[in-house]
């Protein structure tokens, strides 16, 4: 997960060599392979290398193309095939093994801002336009690789980076109220357009911008799709073009050195390490594959780390346990090393650093098994309406009764329904009773806390509404930053392989019933390649939850000793806050820490720039 800085002078003033070498520098921490600058006038970026595929080996950043074209990327691209041939019918013809970013220069190069359309994968770069003197960004369909950006009256600053945008001099460090009352609210930003400091921007999933002298353009150049259908003839099809689609999404992501896999020992994550086995045929110690189990022993009775280490021994690939049992809620909050970009409603935050730092010591890539749980989010109604709206008789006469055979009753649901219907919801969350009353009316946090605590999002999904909505939250914006090397500080890169867009296309395309139906795609998919029992496994809590408790009593501690900030008094008084934490509710303890999660931030959140004037003043 390479690190890339660029600034653009909108006044025309050559740039500042030195600066953009401080600024590169910083960003040490992501590639250890060594940084690298370019500067060319009123453009200059910054490379820090790390070195994660095949082709990366004798890579260098930033890079030209004709001499007129500058990149420097964060970016894995897949499909590189069928990208190579569709460069070659446009007349360029990159070398087979030449890097992923010299394969998007390539692309720009031929078709401008509509290579986006040919590009596949995780990226997030900036091209300078040398013939036309501007600047093209671009950040990846579903923003798994950051970026950040400044607009100053006299440059335009871009990173992957937040803290690197943060460390120019003339950015200034004011929040962005209403950030931090979505923080506060939901426990996070809930704009994809925005970040915590006013000044500094994300550019969306999905999105593009051009910099130039008729100022700056963003755009979205891809949505997940909402009306694909996909029918075959045999049941056993759908099975087999599933199977293509997530090793061709595992192969891609498969290229280069040792790979962990963070496997819970449930079925999303077994898949994943099942499908890189059976494409990387070394077994033991010396083979390309590590699996990395966390584990929340005392709560769960260690079910979580049998059931991978079953999954371990069968697939013969060496497990690591990294226990969370050791780790006290806001253990360290106090060391600068631990404060986050942004703030971050995570206790345990100490024990997901140590986690990353171990998985870094011994690879560049661990593959995350999210995914899944979304695109089969199943839905039954919609699905049969789709069927007699298409007139499908047959298919409905079948699966419908076969629905109701398999189907268990919902009791659970139907009690939960009911209690939600008299107001008789106990896990109900209630609106903050600490927010300051000038906060809240500037913010207008009641209208934002009504449209948030809705269920879901709307969609024009019409067979699958909740899968497709789930698909677009702004959670996935959090989850992918929280585990990038801008948060965890660890030089390894994490990859969603059942986020790939082969897949995602497929699964919103096929019939909801039976494939999404307890994800019988996958659990077919995994027949003899999983041992049975981990092959049907059902869904397993989330271990996190059982820490609440605990969570709960370590935060009625602090507070009572906790320093209060002046500038925290402004969006929750500590003399409100302090009363109602000993008295929440366990459903509630998530909402009720984030003004402390807030403190603890604002104290080490000042300015971040130590001795980076003093570097340039130097030369």
């Amino acid at each position: 997960m390479s690190g890339i800085v660029g600034i653009l002078r909108t006044d025309g003033a050559p740039v500042n060599g030195v600066l953009l070498r401080a600024l590169t520098r910083y960003l040490s921490f992501r590639g250890v392979d060594g940084q690298e600058v370019w500067a060319g006038g009123p453009a200059g970026f910054g490379h820090a290398m790390l070195r994660t595929t095949d082709e990366t080996a004798h890579e260098r950043q930033p890079m030209a193309v004709d001499g007129q074209f500058w990149i420097t990327a964060d970016a894995r691209l897949d499909a590189r095939a069928e990208l190579h041939s569709k460069l070659a019918g446009a007349g360029r013809r990159p070398a087979r093994n030449a890097p992923d970013s010299e394969l998007i220069l390539h692309a720009y190069a031929a078709w401008g801002e509509s290579c986006l359309e040919r590009l596949r994968g995780d990226f997030s770069f900036g091209i300078w336009d040398a013939r036309r003197k501007s600047l093209f960004c671009a950040r990846d369909h579903l923003g798994i690789k950051p970026f950040y950006f400044t607009e100053h009256r006299d440059f335009f600053l871009f990173s992957n980076t937040l803290d690197c945008v943060r460390m120019h001099p003339d950015v200034p460090d004011e929040l962005n109220e209403a950030a931090i009352a979505d923080f506060l609210l939901f426990g996070l930003n809930c704009d994809p357009a925005t970040t915590t400091f006013r000044a500094i921007r994300r550019l969306p999933p999905a999105h593009f911008l051009h910099v130039s002298a008729e100022g700056l353009r963003i755009r979205r150049y891809w949505s997940i799709p909402v009306d694909g259908r996909i029918r075959h003839k045999r049941a056993d099809e759908y099975v087999e073009n599933f199977q293509v689609h997530l090793r061709n999404a595992v192969a891609d992501r498969l290229r280069g050195g040792r790979v962990g896999v963070l496997l819970s020992g449930g079925l999303d994550s077994s898949s994943l390490a099942a499908t890189a086995r059976a494409l990387s045929p070394e077994r033991g110690p010396r083979g390309k594959l590590r699996a990395y189990t966390v584990t929340h022993d005392k709560s769960l009775g260690d079910q979580d780390a049998v059931a991978a280490r079953h999954v371990a021994e069968f697939l013969g690939i060496p497990i690591r346990c990294v226990s969370r049992d050791g780790v006290r809620p806001f253990e360290r909050w106090d060391d600068p090393v631990l404060r986050s970009p942004e703030p971050a409603g995570a206790p345990l935050m100490a024990g997901h650093l140590d986690q990353f730092a171990a998985m870094a010591s011994e690879c560049r890539v661990v593959f995350n098994g999210e995914g899944p749980d979304n695109l089969m989010l199943f839905q039954m109604l919609p699905y049969l309406r789709s069927l007699l709206q298409n007139e499908e008789w047959g298919r409905l006469c079948a699966d419908l009764p076969r629905f109701l055979r398999v189907r268990k009753f919902p009791w659970r649901g139907i009690r939960q329904r009911v209690k939600t219907a008299v107001g008789a919801n106990s896990e109900a969350s209630r609106y903050p009773s600490w927010l300051a009353p000038d906060f809240a009316r500037r913010v207008n946090a009641q209208e934002r806390w009504r449209r948030g605590t809705a269920p879901i999002l709307p969609s024009r999904h019409a067979v699958k509404p909740r899968a497709h909505a789930s698909m677009c939250l702004p959670h996935w914006t959090q989850l992918f930053e929280f585990n990038d090397a801008g948060v965890t500080q660890s030089p390894i890169e994490v990859r969603y392989p059942f986020l790939d867009l082969r897949i995602i296309n497929y699964l919103l395309a096929v019939p909801s019933f039976p494939w999404c139906f307890q994800k019988t795609i996958l659990r077919e998919a995994m027949a003899g390649h999983l041992p049975e029992k981990i092959r049907l496994r059902p869904k397993a809590p989330f271990a996190g939850k059982s820490h609440l408790d605990e969570v709960r009593r370590e935060a009625a501690a602090l507070i009572d000793g906790a320093a209060w900030s002046e500038e925290m008094e402004r969006f929750v008084p500590q003399s409100a806050y302090r009363a109602p934490l000993a008295d929440i509710a366990s459903t509630e303890v998530e909402t009720a820490i984030r003004p402390l999660c807030l403190n603890y931030w604002l104290r080490h959140s000042g300015r971040i720039r130590y001795n980076l004037m003093a570097e340039v003043s130097n030369g």
